[in-house]
């Protein structure tokens, strides 16, 4: 086969690290291709020729999208002459939908195959994106089952893959090495923070953790705490929003699974980082905060009763969200208090996560839809 160009775009970091496993993944079963488009230092790593980086576009809700405006059309027209002068064999657009679902119409006109990997959250934001699918879009590949049945409702050429975490989500060292490795003693409660992947999530939800953090170790006393620190992200963004603190917060940096593993409890922004601490079994609270005008935006818009996605998968409430103006350090303090304190809740929740761990499908699914992707390529 000569050589195949694949257009490959991945807006946000969760979007770039299932980009890199499925570039991976397609490249042990076919060599002869070269990948270009929007991505950051994971699909970067895997040889994508980076026509953009995304660096300019991770968005947080429709403030956040008029600020990034003039990048994201930057991005966009870039994008589009590149195309003019490379045409690509495929175009596989993940997830991004506000960018990809206009690209998609884009690519459309110029006659380019369209894979679509990783669903928008039609089921959260309306089903009015579907329409633009089933014009545009040759192939969806979908990570839940559910996705899998509301697209075949509608015509569109589906398929469920399973969740790729299962096959990267998983702890390396045992829980005593861990936390050997960051000086934490083994008799005393682990309670790791997750406060985003991007620079004003963490902004705006670390301090809130970190103040909640103080008001669980006055009430639970011995307990210690952790901070899964986003490798994309400066170190001195954290240690400037931890300068005042009064706990001895321990920094972990590209271990985040290793410290979930090792950790009682996790305090998570909502986002792909309640799905990874599902998959590992650590039972959390989920929480999240966004300008006024974004949350009012989005009550408006919401079509479902929960934002994490461990509780949208399973339609019932498996972690305890607050959100907004319930995102204060002591209701986030007392909700966490309330559960480590109560063995049969700890316990209740990790069933749950089990059963929602074994609904994701078995390991594999990056290289199920680089299969389901080959005959794309090659036709």
């Amino acid at each position: 086969m000569s050589e195949k160009r694949i257009l490959i775009v991945a807006g946000e970091p969760s979007g770039d690290l299932h980009a890199s496993n499925l570039i991976k993944n397609l490249r042990s079963i076919e060599t002869n291709l070269h990948f270009l488009g929007i991505g950051g230092s994971l699909s970067k790593s895997e040889g994508v020729e980076i026509v953009y980086d995304i660096s300019e576009l991770a968005v947080i809700g429709a403030t956040d999208v008029l600020k990034k405006i003039f990048s994201i059309r930057k991005a966009y027209n870039t994008l589009l002459e590149r195309i003019s002068k490379t045409r690509p064999d495929l175009a596989i657009l993940i997830d991004y939908p506000g960018f990809n679902l206009r690209l998609a119409r884009a690519l459309k006109k110029r006659k380019i195959p369209i894979l679509y990997y990783i669903s928008p959250q039609v089921w959260a934001w309306g089903r009015n994106r579907i329409k633009t699918i089933s014009e545009c879009v040759d192939k969806m590949l979908v990570f839940f089952r559910f996705e899998e049945e509301l697209y075949r409702k509608s015509g569109i050429d589906v398929e469920f893959v399973g969740h790729p975490l299962l096959d990267t989500v998983k702890a390396t060292e045992a829980k005593d090495s861990v936390l050997r490795k960051y000086n934490l003693a083994e008799n005393a409660l682990t309670i790791v923070l997750l406060p985003g992947s991007r620079a004003m999530e963490v902004r705006t939800l670390l301090p809130i953790m970190a103040r909640a953090a103080e008001i669980m170790k006055e009430r639970l006393g011995r307990v210690q705490f952790a901070i899964a620190k986003h490798p994309d992200l400066e170190s001195k963004l954290y240690e400037g929003l931890l300068k005042n603190s009064k706990i001895d917060f321990h920094i972990v940096e590209s271990d985040t699974y290793n410290m979930l593993g090792a950790s009682d409890f996790a305090l998570v922004a909502s986002g792909t980082a309640t799905l990874e601490t599902a998959i590992m079994g650590t039972p959390l609270l989920i929480t999240y905060k966004v300008n006024l005008i974004n949350f009012i935006l989005y009550k408006l818009v919401s079509r479902t009763r929960f934002l994490g996605l461990i509780n949208v998968i399973a339609g019932k409430e498996i972690a305890p969200e607050l959100l907004q103006f319930d995102a204060t350090p002591e209701k986030i303090a007392q909700k966490a208090v309330e559960f480590l304190t109560d063995t049969n809740r700890i316990i209740s929740m990790k069933d749950e996560l089990k059963k929602l761990r074994s609904s994701l499908g078995t390991q594999g699914a990056s290289l199920r839809a680089a299969r389901a992707i080959l005959p794309l390529i090659k036709q």
